[in-house]
């Protein structure tokens, strides 16, 4: 047997806050709550479909005391399901997040972006009916 993706974690300074606006950017809703931490995620997860079968990660927001510093080194990459990239980075703009600037270079097809920690994640190609 191997190992599950069960959860992606991410260090912040405001868990709540953070897991409002990811809850709105993919749709999930918070699923557990405790001191200084916030989970979220798509499904609730249990043991038994987790050993089932490999299922969608949770996302957990944890409370740290240190500011982000550098470029992550893993980040989140989404991709829009009912409307165009563009129209999808200026939702998320409107939601608090920022344009970054990785050094990506100009003619790319996707979107770099910053969630309100300064997170990096990336706009994908839409996947919105033609």
């Amino acid at each position: 047997m191997t190992s599950r993706l069960t959860e992606l974690s991410v260090d912040c300074h405001d868990p709540e806050r953070l897991a409002a606006f990811w809850c709105e950017v993919l749709g999930f809703t918070v699923i557990d709550r405790a001191e200084d931490q916030v989970e979220i995620g798509s499904w609730e997860p249990t043991v038994e479909e987790v050993r089932a079968r490999q299922m969608p990660p949770t996302v957990v927001f944890s409370r740290v005391p240190e500011s982000k510093a550098v470029k992550n080194r893993l980040h989140l990459d989404v991709s829009p399901i009912d409307r165009s990239t563009e129209a999808e980075v200026t939702r998320l703009l409107a939601l608090g997040a920022t344009r970054a600037d990785v050094g990506q270079g100009p003619g790319r097809s996707w979107v770099v972006m910053a969630d309100p920690e300064g997170n990096e994640f990336c706009v994908l190609r839409t996947l919105a009916p033609q």
